[in-house]
């Protein structure tokens, strides 16, 4: 299964767009079956006082990653959500760019699993995270994903 290039734009940038990536600044900068990788130039907004990244910022990546990761297995209507999510918080980080890798490792109809890892520049591991993700028939992105997908 190999995903149409064009969805695979329009999604990353139905993203690009959408509110809460733009307030925090991540991408998709990489999308495909079972995987994917989010990108964030960190700023100083992402610090918490004692100038490390706050820890939400790191759950969002593991959160965006996971999600991503499991998304292109869906049914062409079906949306997604988390129902858990787990991490663990490994390095303290300040500065730079921060990668979140994302792999699903069991894709099912109803319920999927996937991992990401959150790595600094320097490609030390930030953060490590699991999260069970649902499907939800009906609640898929509002993208005109007929004409990306019968290509």
């Amino acid at each position: 299964m190999t995903p149409n290039p064009a969805y695979i734009q329009a999604v990353k940038e139905s993203v690009r767009r959408s509110p809460y990536p733009q307030l925090i600044g991540m991408t998709i900068d990489e999308l495909q079956i079972d995987s994917c990788v989010i990108g964030l130039e960190l700023a100083e907004r992402h610090l918490q006082p004692f100038g490390v990244v706050h820890g939400g910022v790191l759950a969002t990546l593991i959160d965006t990653a996971t999600f991503w990761a499991a998304f292109l297995r869906l049914p062409e209507d079906a949306g997604l959500v988390n129902v858990d999510l787990k991490l663990n918080y490994l390095k303290a980080t300040t500065r730079g760019h921060l990668r979140a890798e994302g792999r699903c490792l069991r894709a099912g109809r109803q319920i999927s699993y996937a991992e990401a890892h959150v790595f600094d520049e320097a490609g030390e591991l930030v953060t490590h995270g699991t999260s069970t993700l649902m499907a939800l028939p009906g609640k898929g992105l509002r993208l005109e994903v007929a004409k990306f997908l019968s290509d």
